[in-house]
This record gives C-alpha cells, sequence and structure tokens, in this order.
C-alpha cells in the first residue's frame, strides 16, 4: 500500500501546529522568509536565538528524517545550477512579495487575508509558469 500521503499529512500538520503555536506565543504570524531574512540583514537580531531555533528546526528536522531512512521520493533536478538559480529566484520572490507560502498561504490564507490569498495564487502561477518553460521550452529540468 502507498503511503507517502501520510509524509504530507504529517508535514502540514506540523506546519499548522508550528504557525498556530508562533501566533499565541508570540503574537505575530509566522513566515520563514520573514525570519531567515531578519537573521541575515540583522532586524531580528533582538530575538535570534528565537529565530536561529525555528531555523535550525526547518532544516535540522528534514535533515534526520533523511537520515533515518524516511526520505520521501523526490523528482529535485540533479542540475545544481538550475537549483542555485531556483533557490535565488524563490528569496528574491518571497522578499519582494513581503511574505511566503509559510506567511502567506498557511497563515494568511487560514485567516482569510485578500493579501495572503493573492500572493499565493501568484505564487502558483509563477510557479506553473517557470515549470512550464524551464521544462518545456528550455528543457533543463
Amino acid at each position: 500500500m502507498q503511503i507517502a500521503w501520510i509524509y504530507g499529512l504529517i508535514g502540514g500538520l506540523m506546519i499548522g501546529g508550528a504557525a498556530a503555536l508562533f501566533l499565541l506565543v508570540n503574537g505575530r504570524i509566522m513566515g520563514a522568509s520573514g525570519i531567515l531574512g531578519s537573521v541575515v540583514d540583522g532586524s531580528g537580531w533582538s530575538s535570534l536565538a528565537e529565530r536561529l531555533a525555528f531555523l535550525a528546526g526547518l532544516i535540522g528536522l528534514p535533515a534526520l528524517v533523511m537520515l533515518a531512512g524516511h526520505a520521501p521520493e523526490t523528482h529535485l533536478t540533479g542540475n545544481w545550477a538550475v537549483v542555485m538559480i531556483a533557490g535565488l529566484a524563490v528569496g528574491l520572490g518571497t522578499r519582494m512579495a513581503n511574505g511566503c507560502t509559510s506567511g502567506h498561504g498557511v497563515c494568511g490564507i487560514s485567516r482569510l487575508s485578500l493579501r495572503g490569498i493573492v500572493a499565493t495564487l501568484v505564487y502558483l502561477g509563477a510557479g506553473m509558469v517557470t515549470m512550464l518553460i524551464a521544462r518545456h521550452l528550455l528543457e533543463v529540468i
């Protein structure tokens, strides 16, 4: 029986729980790109330990799951130039949109925020167009 869907369910529950806990404890909306950006530009250094703990969990837990041999199958390209360009484009896009899918998608949509809904629709549309171009026109992935 195919149980890969359980990883998505567990991940979704963890993200939703983390977002709710972050809002309850801090009174702020959780956004991974905002937390990372505030560490990089120095604006979040007043709560640096909290932000670093969040980022360590964000990176460390998937690494632990992979090391335990439970990594789900992915379709990540082996072309590292494409991965690096995609990462930079995502970083630039989230800074331009003042947030990422965790902030706008998870927290914004759940609060019925028009800005969050529009930003998430733009993310999804841009992702589809990028995938169409990269896969079918440029054939780099």
